[in-house]
């Protein structure tokens, strides 16, 4: 962001830990405190109270908050959101239900599709019709709205979407129906599919537009609450939100929109990966975040996490696309399931082990932390493995009871499978990571990527500890696991830049490009967005300007998008803009139609402050280890049993410093399990880099 301030406070709730990161001139402090999922704003403000004790640090000496939430993702999952009603125009009210009219599993005779957000009840039509041209076929019947306001505020709705056809280019009927509702129900939200999502394809800017409605006022409520907490603290410092594109936004933006916030802890760790990438030159990188709900994967080119502009929340059915909720919102394009240190581990009735996609959460959380949790777990399978400490676990603020874990193991696993001592808690860790490097293969396969080419950057709590049996069943020869990986994403929100977005469905074919008309669009995009960013930047930012096109063949369904070049475009573009298109078309599907015409369908412009570029990782001699802190029992899969691993403090290793697997390297955060076949170096920035020995390529700066 600029030239930095000083202080540098950020926060990320998960849905077990709640991340604290501060950035001084004199170091960084982190902690992780259990999430207080009741009221998650008071487990941010402890973990802000116990760094800043650390740093001798006052509230008031904070220059710049940044803070990433999975509140609005709870929300959506849980279905614990606002009763919303939707409005929209006569015809198209199951438009939420029908959604793209297609079985997301064919074969699947029991399917169940996603419940709407808004029962049929409350989806209620309205008389009122615009073309797609602009004209008004059936003007608004006000009367009717009038009628329809007094019918929700008799029902006690605590929000309302309004989404009518073609309102994306032509708003007017919105605008009124929103200054009629807010007359009759001024406590209500009321969100604007023209202003949450101005897209075509009604489907996903329907499902939008209720999604934003029906977690608002939980989230503009928690963020009011945690505001009013950091000025009793004297903290007066500005409150930036992480987006789930990877940007960071006001407060104020972030409030009315939350949105698009779904992603944001994930975005923050896509963002540290990145950087990490660039350090050390990785062309390719996989971004693996695991905490302690759920792990995501990321794919990353030339440092630039990849992004979308489509998202599905909760999904239901394997995590197969089309199961879930669709959402439309700039995001860094990931895969995410239920695979966390608290996903929970069960027998089927195929007598398989399973896990997740259900958690413990941190509430009663996995049976070793002793709070009443009495189910297997990813954690306690990782304990009895001997991959934790259990008197040093979050440094040192949680103690494990190994008792309990071997308990629930024995009931939930290895009586059910007739399998004795370690041999349940095997199964769970090698199912866990099985459905991790599943999800990693898919992601990959369908963006046209060769998943064993990249290089592995992993953080988060968990993904340490799982990382270099994951990088085995890849093929992914090398591993990089950045310093204060226990909590990077927190980190990555330091990193990213004050951005916004602005997108507009204009459809244009190439054969009758106007570059005048589309300069003209362009340049309103980028005033709208500089007008959001400016609110949070400094007189030292620098701002950079991206516009995207998407770009699909003529009577295709679906679009990719394509980077526009800088400054005003001329009607030449046009045929390199195609070249660029069929250039990403071929290396996803293989092939081009080179007879078919190829049109425009939205364009986006992001405004965002200049990241500096980082320092670059060095190659350094290798220096011998003359000392450990002891040995413990642990399990390698590569061999198969458990073997005395020596431990090895973080922060005692020295750059250039090098360890043979099977071995532990504990931190206060977080844990790196390196395997037999693997050997853990510490580069010029204090990554610790594993490769495998059999003899892989290296990565920078080990």
């Amino acid at each position: 962001m600029g030239k930095s301030p000083t202080n540098r406070l950020a926060a990320d709730i998960g849905g077990t830990f709640t991340d604290v990161v501060l950035d001084t001139a004199s170091g960084r402090f982190t902690t992780k405190v259990l999430t207080t999922s009741q009221a998650p704003e008071r487990g941010v403000v402890e973990g802000v109270e116990l760094v800043l004790n650390d740093a001798g640090i006052l509230p008031e000496q904070i220059d710049i908050f940044v803070h990433g939430t999975t509140l609005a993702t709870n929300a959506l999952i849980e279905r614990k959101g606002a009763k919303t009603a939707f409005i929209t125009t006569e015809g198209f009210r199951d438009i939420l239900e029908m959604g793209f009219e297609k079985r997301f599993e064919h074969y699947d005779v029991f399917l169940d599709k996603p419940e709407p957000l808004v029962p049929r009840s409350l989806r209620i039509p309205v008389i009122e019709r615009i073309s797609a041209r602009g004209q008004i076929l059936l003007p608004l019947d006000t009367k009717q709205v009038e009628k329809i306001a007094e019918q929700l505020k008799a029902q006690g709705i605590e929000a309302v979407a309004i989404g009518l056809m073609h309102s994306y280019a032509y708003p007017d009927h919105e605008l009124k129906i929103r200054d009629i509702l807010s007359k009759k129900l001024p406590d209500a939200t009321i969100c604007l599919s023209s202003e949450v999502c101005p897209e075509l394809r009604e489907y996903e800017r329907f499902s939008t537009t209720c999604a934003n409605a029906y977690v608002r006022p939980q989230m503009s409520g928690y963020l009011l609450r945690l505001e009013n907490m950091f000025r009793d603290l004297k903290m007066t410092c500005p409150i930036f939100l992480m987006m789930s594109g990877g940007g960071l936004t006001t407060l104020e933006i972030a409030a009315k929109f939350p949105v698009r916030l779904i992603e944001s802890g994930p975005a923050g760790g896509a963002i540290l990966a990145g950087q990490i990438a660039m350090e050390c030159g990785l062309k390719d990188a996989l971004s693996f975040d695991m905490g302690g709900t759920t792990a995501k994967i990321c794919l990353i080119e030339n440092g630039v996490p990849e992004r979308s502009r489509t998202f599905e929340v909760a999904r239901i059915y394997r995590n197969m696309k089309g199961s879930g909720l669709p959402v439309r919102i700039p995001v860094i394009e990931m895969v995410e399931i239920g695979a966390g240190g608290g996903s929970i581990a069960r027998v089927d009735d195929m007598g398989r082990i399973t896990v997740g996609p259900d958690s413990a959460g941190s509430e009663p959380g996995p049976a070793c932390y002793g709070r009443g949790g009495t189910h297997a777990t990813v954690t306690d399978a990782n304990l009895a493995l001997g991959k934790l400490d259990p008197d040093h676990f979050a440094g040192g603020k949680i103690s494990l009871n190994a008792t309990n874990s071997n308990e629930v193991l024995a009931k939930d696993i290895g009586e059910p499978l007739n399998l004795q001592d370690h041999w349940s808690a095997v199964g769970i860790a090698e199912m866990v990571e099985e459905n991790m490097a599943n999800a990693a293969r898919v992601h990959a396969i369908e963006r046209g990527k060769v998943i064993g080419q990249h290089t592995m950057v992993a953080f988060g709590g968990g993904a340490p500890l799982h990382a270099g049996r994951l990088a085995q069943k890849l093929g992914i020869q090398s591993v990089v696991i950045p310093k204060g990986a226990g909590v990077g994403s927190a980190i990555g929100f330091l990193l990213a830049p004050i951005s916004f977005e602005v997108v507009r469905s204009f459809a244009m074919e190439f054969n009758q490009f106007d570059a005048g008309l589309l300069n003209t669009m362009l340049n309103e995009m980028r005033l709208e967005a500089l007008a959001v960013v400016e609110k949070g930047i400094t007189k030292n930012d620098q701002l950079v300007t991206t516009r995207i096109a998407e770009i699909r063949y003529v009577g295709q369904g679906h679009d990719l998008r394509v980077a526009l070049k800088e400054g005003a475009l001329n009607e030449g573009d046009a045929k390199e803009l195609r070249a660029e298109f069929e250039k990403l078309y071929k290396s996803i599907y293989g092939l081009t139609i080179d007879d078919m015409d190829v049109q425009s369908v939205s364009w986006s412009v992001t405004v965002a402050t200049k990241t500096p570029v980082p320092p670059k990782a060095d190659r350094l001699p290798a220096q011998p280890i003359t000392h450990n802190n002891g040995s413990r029992q642990l399990y390698d899969a590569g061999l198969e049993a458990m073997a005395d691993s020596p431990v090895h403090w973080r922060f005692d290793l020295e750059p250039g410093s090098e360890i043979i697997g099977p071995a532990i390297i504990a931190e206060n955060e977080t844990t790196t399990i390196v395997p037999a076949n693997f050997k853990a170096s510490i580069n010029s920035l204090g990554y610790i880099v594993m490769n495998d020995i059999s003899g892989g390529s290296a990565v920078h700066g080990e």
